[in-house]
């Protein structure tokens, strides 16, 4: 039986990539323009570790996010700490979805280093990352976002439990820290 809980997040990121390029190309030229004036970030977040299972720990992420394009993706990189003694280091990709000046869609896939610490098994060091946010943009080009991302190791390892994580992002362009150098 499908419930909530079940659909992963990369299928809803796949799916809206999917209706994003088969639209109509006069929207897809005014988000790359869009894109190209984007500063890139640095980003703060604060959440729950595991947040659909009765073992949850708060969360904090540190990431870098460029302005740099790869076609319609834009490389991005984090580090991720839990009070359980979580540990995660990631590299991946997000792209950018604009609806409007002020709303962005940001579907994400990572790969990266998971230490568990106290916290959740979840099978291998090496770990996926898949997750979507929903941002809302100041007139600083700063951004606040709710983000669902999801943990797994791709049945790499003997066992695959996964584990999700809701955050709360902070990013701020990067431009706000270098200013002064």
């Amino acid at each position: 039986m499908l419930t909530l809980f079940t659909f992963r997040p990369l299928g809803l990121v796949l799916l809206l990539v999917t209706f994003w390029l088969l639209g109509p190309s006069e929207s897809k030229a005014q988000v790359f323009e869009i894109v190209d004036r984007e500063p890139a970030f640095v980003a703060f977040g604060g959440g729950v570790f595991d947040a659909l299972d009765d073992d949850t720990a708060a969360q904090f992420n540190l990431e870098y996010r460029s302005n740099r394009r790869l076609w319609i993706f834009k490389p991005q990189g984090g580090f991720m700490a839990s009070t359980d003694g979580t540990i995660y280091g990631y590299a991946g990709f997000r792209i950018d979805l604009y609806f409007g000046p002020r709303w962005v869609l940001s579907p994400s896939t990572a790969i990266g280093l998971y230490g568990r610490g106290g916290g959740k098994r979840l099978g291998s060091i090496l770990e996926f990352r898949s997750g979507i946010e929903l941002g809302y943009r100041f007139d600083d080009r700063s951004r606040l976002s709710a983000g669902l991302f999801h943990l797994s190791n791709a049945s790499v390892g003997n066992t695959n439990p996964g584990e999700e994580s809701i955050v709360i992002f902070y990013a701020v362009p990067i431009q706000r820290f270098t200013h002064y150098w």
